[in-house]
């Protein structure tokens, strides 16, 4: 395994770690809220009354943020090695896992482990026990 120097961004991706982790810190001390995108989007599947404001709220500065941040920076050019139909596939499969194990990786990698939930450690090891044992498979067995 090499390092990309050229795209090495350690200074980046160290304040972007900064700013979800507050995020998540200010969410919960202010709402009493785990700030996991799975339930705030699973909350709108099933929306309970007066709790569709914030969850449609939130999903739209996910959205947008991208379309802001081009305002002030090029965007790097994705980059995709998958067809959509497996794209399609992924993407059930992950809003599958994170509803069977009762949050995703923001949830209970991000707010769970902080917050020291043995029940996090658990889903986070599973998480990516299953994306490294997906990339071995799909890069060294199958293609």
């Amino acid at each position: 395994m090499t390092i990309d120097w050229i795209h090495f961004t350690p200074w980046a991706s160290l304040a972007g770690g900064v700013v979800l982790g507050i995020a998540s810190a200010m969410f919960v001390l202010l709402n009493g809220r785990v700030l996991g995108i799975s339930g705030i989007l699973g909350g709108l599947v099933q929306p309970a009354r007066g709790d569709t404001g914030w969850r449609v709220t939130f999903i739209a500065g996910l959205v947008a943020a991208p379309f802001l941040w081009r305002l002030l920076a090029d965007l790097p050019a994705p980059r995709v090695e998958a067809s959509g139909a497996v794209l399609v596939i992924a993407g059930l499969l992950v809003g599958w896992g994170t509803r069977y194990g009762s949050g995703c990786t923001s949830g209970h990698g991000v707010c769970g482990l902080s917050r020291l939930s043995p029940r996090s450690l658990a889903a986070t090891v599973a998480f990516m026990a299953a994306g490294f044992a997906t990339v071995y498979v799909v890069r060294h067995l199958v293609g």
